[in-house]
């Protein structure tokens, strides 16, 4: 049975509208960004979404995330109002955080998105803490990390690790790999092939997921959050992804060769998952 079946027409559908919402909301707010109608700067998250959908999917309402500089896909498929969020990049009173948090600060805990953190990997020593409340309170909740491949070079992310793995929290570590850290390439980066096998270092589990492919992120998300759930420790889950915009919207991408912008176009998560469904 294919993990399309195994879901059923339901959730399968409802993953598909959570990733085309995330899509529409980013073009939308992207040519709001271009027009000069939206202040500040904003950092999208265009060609990942089934990142978020799958991993958020996955998810009870008790579970808490805490996200990136990179917020806006992780909101929607946590269930936050686009309206909500739009009012906040706006700066308004009605926003995720009362217009004082902005685009790199959405979250609403009451939906279970601590308020994103824009500092590169700051944001993993806090799942650490969150999942290690959880456990000595004796409840069945999981903390979950979104950061890029970038963060991984950042001593947070040791630091975290090594402390989730030593006291066996509830927590997962999902590294949206998108290829590059702004402009510098995973290649230029990392002496590893996988940032998922720097997991052995610390005694946990690692674990690798196609990320323009939702069923398959859904798949080992939840294997991982189930894990974390009952009690087996943390697992450091690495999402092979790619955005297809700039790491902020003044970039224009001159980095990416128009071979390997072609090549992850073709696997378009949103583009892809219709023909599953039908």
């Amino acid at each position: 049975m294919s993990r399309a079946e195994q879901l059923g027409k339901e959730r399968c559908a409802e993953l598909y509208r959570t990733m085309l919402t995330i899509r529409e909301f980013e073009e939308q707010i992207r040519f709001l960004f271009l027009e000069g109608k939206m202040p500040g700067t904003i950092h999208q998250y265009i060609g990942m979404e089934a990142c978020a959908a799958g991993v958020c999917g996955a998810l009870q309402d008790q579970d808490v995330i805490a996200s990136t500089h990179r917020p806006n896909g992780h909101a929607l498929a946590r269930g936050l109002d686009p309206g909500d969020i739009a009012a906040e990049l706006y700066g308004k009173s009605n926003g995720t955080c009362r217009g004082k948090g902005g685009a790199m600060h959405i979250g609403d805990l009451s939906r279970g998105m601590l308020p994103a953190i824009a500092i590169v990997g700051g944001n993993l020593p806090i799942v650490t803490g969150m999942g290690l409340a959880f456990k000595m309170r004796g409840e069945k909740r999981v903390a979950v990390s979104f950061f890029g491949d970038g963060a991984a070079n950042e001593g947070a992310f040791h630091e975290a690790l090594n402390m989730a793995a030593v006291y066996q929290v509830p927590a997962v570590f999902v590294c949206e790999n998108n290829q590059y850290a702004a402009s510098t390439s995973v290649k230029l980066a990392f002496r590893i092939e996988h940032i998922a096998d720097r997991a052995a270092a610390y005694g946990m589990r690692g674990d690798i997921a196609d990320g323009m492919d939702v069923l398959d992120v859904h798949q080992h998300a939840a294997e991982a959050v189930d894990l974390a759930r009952s009690g087996k420790g943390p697992t450091l889950l690495e999402l092979k992804t790619f955005r297809f915009c700039g790491h902020s919207r003044r970039d224009p991408c001159n980095y990416m060769t128009d071979q390997e912008k072609k090549e992850w176009k073709v696997r378009d998560p949103v583009e892809r998952f219709p023909r599953v469904l039908l």
